[in-house]
């Protein structure tokens, strides 16, 4: 088949070449490749011009730009302002500033405002309460018997009023505030709240057997806010009551006449006096002792040697003779 084909080819391109010597075809004869898309033939565009003067009068982004033509010191960039603002929340019926009542919050430490109250050489003048705004207040315990007052007690210093109670008992928010501190002291508190309050004072409430408020929370005067117990370093069940401005307790008998079960006056004033304890305070006196606690083969004199002190010091120390026998495990004061 293929030798068919090529035989007919051949026989066709002489005939072709005869003709065109006797002239039998005006013309040439021209065989053309396959034509191609008249899409690509085309010739290649010519870049695009820049746009007209008459679309962008006055502009031309190859002239290099003129320092006194194109000045902007004639715009008005403005002028800056203070303005002060005053945030207030509406809590029942009163209005609080937020700036004041907020500026410092710490829900870990009881005074964190950092506050000399030596100092301190204020008159600032407290409203308790106040019929009008709703603004009330409220005894902690339904009845205020006073077992240790606010004063030095042994070698510390008693920043509270402790007040009788059976456990379990109510304990009440005094005035109308936000719970600031819900936490466990166990050398101290044990479990105890203290509310921040809109006049400016804050009270705090220990030894509580459970707290019932959270941080953050709202609270009325008398709203429940723990139950009374004998938490933390108590030597039996009372709520420790504290009144505290700026961080640092005052004596709350200075606000309560704790035997009527009253407030002393609807407003308080407080002064330098109210802090002047904190100059006579008496520092604690502390005393460091060390024991040795005696093992297999351990003399007096090994002892004393050790602890560069005398067989004599050791016998004082600790009421025994110098020829007493040490058992093992016998703690021996040596300071």
């Amino acid at each position: 088949m293929r030798s068919y084909l090529f035989a007919l080819l051949f026989t066709f391109f002489c005939a072709a070449g005869y003709a065109q010597e006797k002239g039998r075809f005006k013309k040439p004869l021209n065989i053309k490749a396959p034509t191609t898309p008249k899409e690509a033939q085309k010739e290649p565009e010519e870049p695009e011009t820049p746009p007209s003067d008459a679309r962008y009068p006055g502009f031309d982004p190859h002239k290099e730009l003129s320092i006194v033509n194109e000045d902007t010191m004639s715009l008005d960039e403005g002028e800056l302002e203070v303005v002060e603002v005053a945030e207030e929340v509406k809590v029942d019926s009163v209005w609080i500033k937020i700036a004041d009542y907020y500026a410092i919050w710490d829900s870990r430490n009881i005074n964190p405002y950092g506050m000399d109250p030596t100092k301190f050489e204020d008159t600032v003048n407290i409203e308790l309460y106040n019929s009008d705004k709703k603004q009330m207040w409220s005894s902690p315990l339904n009845h205020l018997l006073v077992t240790s007052d606010f004063g030095m007690r042994g070698y510390r210093w008693h920043y509270g009023t402790d007040l009788e109670l059976d456990t379990g008992d109510s304990v009440k928010a005094a005035f109308d505030g936000i719970v600031r501190i819900v936490r466990f002291d166990p050398r101290g508190y044990g479990y105890y709240v203290l509310l921040r309050h809109y006049n400016g004072l804050e009270t705090l409430y220990g030894h509580l057997s459970k707290q019932l408020v959270a941080v953050g929370q709202l609270v009325k005067a008398g709203d429940l806010i723990g139950w009374g117990g004998n938490t933390g370093r108590s030597s039996g069940p009372h709520l420790h009551y504290e009144v505290r401005y700026q961080g640092n307790a005052f004596n709350a008998s200075s606000v309560y006449d704790f035997p009527k079960n009253a407030l002393v006056d609807r407003t308080f004033s407080l002064t330098p006096n109210h802090f002047s304890y904190f100059a006579h305070r008496k520092k604690a006196v502390v005393r460091r002792t060390v024991h040795h606690v005696v093992r297999r083969g351990d003399t007096l004199g090994a002892v004393a040697r050790r602890y560069g002190t005398s067989v004599t010091s050791l016998c004082r120390l600790n009421r025994i003779s110098s020829r007493a026998t040490l058992r093992t495990g016998q703690r021996l004061r040596v300071r």
